[in-house]
Formats: C-alpha cells, sequence, structure tokens
C-alpha cells in the first residue's frame, strides 16, 4: 500500500502538469497572435501586397518587385520590432522577477534612461552606429545599473528603494540628454531625437545584425535562469534552502536584463512601457506566480508589432515612431498600477 502511494504523484505534481499545460496552451495562442500580426504588418503599406503573394516572396517564387518590397522595406523592421519587443519583454519580467514589485522594469529604474544618455552622446558626439553604439549604449546600461543596485543596497537589495533610487538616476540621465541636445547643433541632433521617441523607421543593416546576434545569445541566458528565478520569489531564505546562490543568481539576473534593454535601446531607442507591462500580462495570462519569460517575450513582440501597425497606418499620410503609441498605452497602464499599489498599501 505504501509503494503503490509513493508512486501515485500527488496534488502538486498535478498542479505543476496544469500549470504547464496552461503555459504552453497560452504560448501557443500568443505566437499564433504574433504570426497573424506579422503577416498583416507585410500587407499593409502604400503598396499593399495579398497574403498569397507575401507568401510567394517568402519561399522565393514572387515577381522582383513583390520581393524587394517584403524583404528590403518591410521584413528587416518587422524582424527588428519583433526582436525589440521580445528583448524589452524578458527584461522587464527579469527586472521585476529579482526585485519582485510590478514598477521594476528598465523605464522606471534609470536604465533605458541612462542607455539613451549613452546612445545621444555616442550618435550626436561621435556620429556612431551597429557595433559601437551598441557597444556604448551597453556601458552606459551596466553602469547605471550597477549604480542603482549599490546605492539600493541595504543588508539585501528593498524592491522600493531600488525603484525609488532608480527614478533619481533616471531624472540625472534625462538631464544629461538634455544638455546634450540644447548643446548641439540642430541638424547633429535630428537623428537622436528621432531615435528618443523610439523608432524602427530606419531598421536594418548593422543595428539588425547586432541586435538578433545579442538576442539569440541573451534570450535563452534568461530562459534557463526561470526556475531559479521562481524560487527566489519564494524568499531569500527559502531559496538559499532549496541550493540557490541568491546573490549569484540575482546578479545574473539583472545583468541579463540590463544587455537585453541596452540591445533593445541601441536598435530602436527607448521604446517605452513594453517592458513594464509585458510581463505581468504574461503572469495574468498564465495564472502563476512564477515568471513567464517565454510568454513575456511574446506579448513584448505582439505589442510592439502592433504598436507600430498603428504608429504606421492610424493616421493616413503620417508615420509615427511605435514609443508614440507605446506611450499612449503604456502611460495609463502606469497610473493605473500607481495607485492600485497605493491603494493595498505598498506605497511607502
Amino acid at each position: 500500500m505504501s509503494a503503490a502511494a509513493a508512486v501515485v504523484p500527488g496534488p502538486t505534481a498535478h498542479v505543476r502538469r496544469a500549470r504547464r499545460a496552461r503555459q504552453v496552451r497560452v504560448g501557443v495562442v500568443l505566437a499564433l497572435l504574433v504570426a497573424v500580426a506579422c503577416g498583416v504588418s507585410l500587407c499593409l503599406g502604400e503598396a499593399a501586397v495579398a497574403p498569397l503573394d507575401v507568401l510567394r516572396a517568402l519561399v522565393g517564387q514572387a515577381d522582383v518587385l513583390t520581393r524587394f518590397v517584403i524583404f528590403d522595406l518591410r521584413l528587416p523592421r518587422l524582424e527588428t520590432g519583433l526582436l525589440v519587443g521580445a528583448c524589452l519583454g524578458v527584461s522587464g519580467g527579469l527586472l521585476q522577477s529579482v526585485v519582485r514589485n510590478p514598477l521594476a522594469s528598465p523605464d522606471i529604474v534609470g536604465i533605458t534612461q541612462a542607455a539613451s544618455a549613452a546612445g545621444v552622446i555616442g550618435i550626436v558626439g561621435f556620429s556612431l552606429g551597429g557595433l559601437a553604439l551598441s557597444g556604448l549604449v551597453l556601458v552606459g546600461a551596466l553602469a547605471a545599473a550597477l549604480l542603482v543596485y549599490a546605492l539600493a543596497w541595504r543588508a539585501g537589495l528593498s524592491g522600493y528603494r531600488f525603484v525609488l533610487v532608480g527614478i533619481g538616476v533616471a531624472a540625472v540621465a534625462s538631464a544629461i540628454v538634455s544638455y546634450v541636445l540644447t548643446r548641439s547643433a540642430v541638424t547633429d541632433v535630428r537623428e537622436a531625437l528621432v531615435w528618443l521617441t523610439g523608432s524602427l523607421n530606419g531598421a536594418g543593416g548593422d543595428r539588425l545584425s547586432v541586435l538578433a546576434v545579442a538576442a539569440l545569445v541573451l534570450l535563452p541566458l534568461a530562459w534557463v535562469q526561470g526556475p531559479r528565478l521562481a524560487q527566489l520569489e519564494l524568499g531569500d531564505d527559502t531559496a538559499a534552502a532549496l541550493g540557490v546562490g541568491v546573490e549569484r543568481t540575482r546578479g545574473l539576473a539583472v545583468l541579463t536584463a540590463v544587455a537585453l534593454a541596452a540591445v533593445a535601446v541601441a536598435a530602436a531607442g527607448p521604446v517605452t512601457f513594453v517592458a513594464l507591462v509585458s510581463a505581468p500580462i504574461a503572469r495574468r495570462l498564465v495564472a502563476s506566480g512564477a515568471p513567464a519569460l517565454v510568454c513575456s517575450a511574446l506579448v513584448g513582440a505582439l505589442v510592439v508589432v502592433v504598436a507600430d501597425g498603428v504608429a504606421q497606418f492610424a493616421v493616413p499620410g503620417t508615420i509615427y515612431p511605435v514609443g508614440v503609441v507605446t506611450g499612449i498605452v503604456g502611460a495609463p497602464y502606469l497610473l493605473w498600477l500607481l495607485t492600485r499599489t497605493n491603494r493595498a498599501g505598498r506605497g511607502g
């Protein structure tokens, strides 16, 4: 009897299987939505392309003009949007999991702003692009993350201290951006101003290559950290008792999140609020307290692709930067989140 009981899985195993099944279902649905959004994005434009012609182009059977429209004009923009959204979604999920605070996203804690400051200095001051710009942006983001982490550390990492220090660092970085822009010639700052709003215009080339290589390395690195981050969310003492190196896991997750945010900012500028909203949406969809990093990546990619479609076609004859649309959507979410946090008595 006891041997049979030992073989029969208990309720915990059933719960784990149910959660995995739900995560798979949610992931499949999100992937299908992303595929549909990608298909619509490739079809729409001044030179409209029928869905069948898009499929023919992708398999190499379309005419020269259709291949040019798809591969040279639309696909680089779409690929950049997908990778930027995925990187930002996972970056936000990692930070929110480590700090255990829904406000801990690169947009809020100064990482994006520091990356933007480094990028503006590189674009305006040194005319950098491609790998050089990505490297400078990564250095700026890492410097901000280390500063925030060091200032927020008091015998442990407090989520709200981390957010408050990050807001201060973001203000300093924004001041640096304003100073650089106001001290430079108008012709020099035009590209930087478009980049600062978060734009996929001109996507492709070196920026896309650097982003793709970085995402190929960083996204799997983030996903393999998921189980340890789930244990870390149980509390430092519990995680340590389960054999998790708490500070090592936390440090690696923060570094990965910063690198993901930096490469996304280098490719498209600071596309605001994608990192903030993607992980909470993914967690709600999978109905699990554990980090849903794969779903966060899919939600981030979906948000950016849909927002870019709205930015291009909502107003005929006018193409807005994608960051304008994500800002319009994300700002009310941030206000709702702050109101909800204070009502719950966690506002500090």
